[in-house]
């Protein structure tokens, strides 16, 4: 009797596998023809000049990893994403130190906000466009890089989430 259910376990769970093994993940949710991508440089109205590539390096990296499109230059990509960085503001206090005789706080916020899409080049229609996307990341003090990789990584989850939910 328990062989049987073991058995018959093994069969279920061995046609779910080979079920999975037979959905193709290709590009997301993205129409089917779009294969590969080109981050621009973000155009950057801030005096943060390290969030340009910071940005571009981390959505190139998503589009890869979380859509499964390939790098491409602009010339031969399927797609186009590009934008501007509107705002950078690093310094937010957020918490205090308890010794009133301090005036120092121990965290940080900082926001960044930016405007966004993503062109599909075959025809030129916008797929996703986003105005004043912003994010926040909470850093201890002096340890802004932290902060802004937060940030960072949710302005990337919310175009990747949003270039999914279009189609």
């Amino acid at each position: 009797m328990q062989f049987r259910r073991s058995i018959r376990r093994f069969g279920v769970v061995s046609v779910l596998a080979l079920a999975g093994c037979l959905y193709k993940f290709s590009g997301g949710g993205l129409p089917s023809h779009i294969r590969t991508v080109a981050v621009l440089p973000f155009e950057n109205q801030t005096a943060a000049a390290e969030l340009t590539l910071e940005l571009s390096d981390a959505l190139r990296r998503a589009m890869h990893s979380r859509l499964g499109l390939r790098d491409a230059s602009e010339a031969r990509a399927s797609a186009v994403v590009r934008g501007t960085i509107t705002k950078y503001e690093p310094d937010v206090p957020v918490a205090f130190s308890a010794d009133p005789n301090q005036a120092t706080s121990a965290r940080r916020r900082l926001q960044i906000s930016v405007d966004i899409e993503i062109v599909d080049q075959t025809n030129g229609k916008t797929l996703w466009t986003r105005k004043g996307l912003s994010a926040e990341g909470e850093y201890a003090e002096r340890a802004e890089p932290d902060g802004r990789r937060q940030a960072l990584e949710r302005i990337v989850n919310d175009v990747i989430e949003g270039a999914q939910s279009q189609w």
